[in-house]
């Protein structure tokens, strides 16, 4: 198998990154600023420099991949909106259909008012919509793209190492979950690669 892995230097997606070397899975990733990613892992993998609005840099990246995992964050602008049309065009033309995509948890349903996703219910206390609003965007992009997608949602999410003990559930957040670390959001993403559990679907995830 070979990997295309976007936002490589993140939070998730370094420990991501980690867990598909140790898998001894190839792996692509394309990188901003190649800096950020510890030697360790940067002398392990082929990179492409540049970023998700670069058509040419996407598909580079991509080149001879199986599947495609973002960890891609909002980035204080429109980043996942105005890139994931770019990336799904790339994901065909060299015929990928799978992607893993980390979300947030305030783009599942809403549990007491179901007809709204969580961020537009009284169950966010987030006064700030703007990133959730593009994580929706991304989320409607995937819906219509005709690929076999999932979308995992991690509620608050403070750093921490794997412990593989954690619930999920789809299209909503595990009752009274309240938060999940980096590390086990990135060991539930990469279980997925394995098997086709939850496709063309939105995952929470909690302890």
């Amino acid at each position: 198998m070979k990997l295309c892995i976007l936002g490589a230097t993140g939070r998730v997606g370094q420990y991501f990154t980690k867990m598909a070397l140790q898998d001894e899975i190839r792996v692509s990733a394309l990188l901003r600023d190649p800096e950020k990613l510890p030697h360790s892992i940067l002398s392990q993998i082929s990179f492409t420099k540049g970023d998700v609005l670069s058509k040419e840099s996407v598909t580079e990246a991509m080149a001879g991949c199986d599947v495609v995992f973002s960890g891609l964050s909002t980035d204080g602008a429109n980043v996942l909106s105005e890139g994931m049309p770019i990336i799904i065009e790339a994901m065909k033309k060299e015929g990928i259909s799978r992607i893993i995509t980390i979300g947030t948890a305030g783009i599942l349903q809403s549990r007491t008012e179901p007809h709204l996703l969580r961020y537009q219910s009284s169950e966010s206390k987030r006064k700030l919509t703007r990133a959730a609003e593009d994580h929706q965007k991304a989320f409607t992009q995937l819906q219509e793209s005709g690929l076999n997608w999932t979308i995992v949602c991690p509620t608050y999410l403070p750093d921490g190492e794997p412990t593989g003990t954690y619930r999920t559930e789809k299209d909503v957040l595990p009752i009274d979950g309240s938060k999940i670390s980096t590390g086990d959001t990135a060991h539930f993403a990469f279980s997925l690669l394995r098997k086709n559990d939850f496709p063309a679907s939105r995952v929470g995830i909690a302890y």
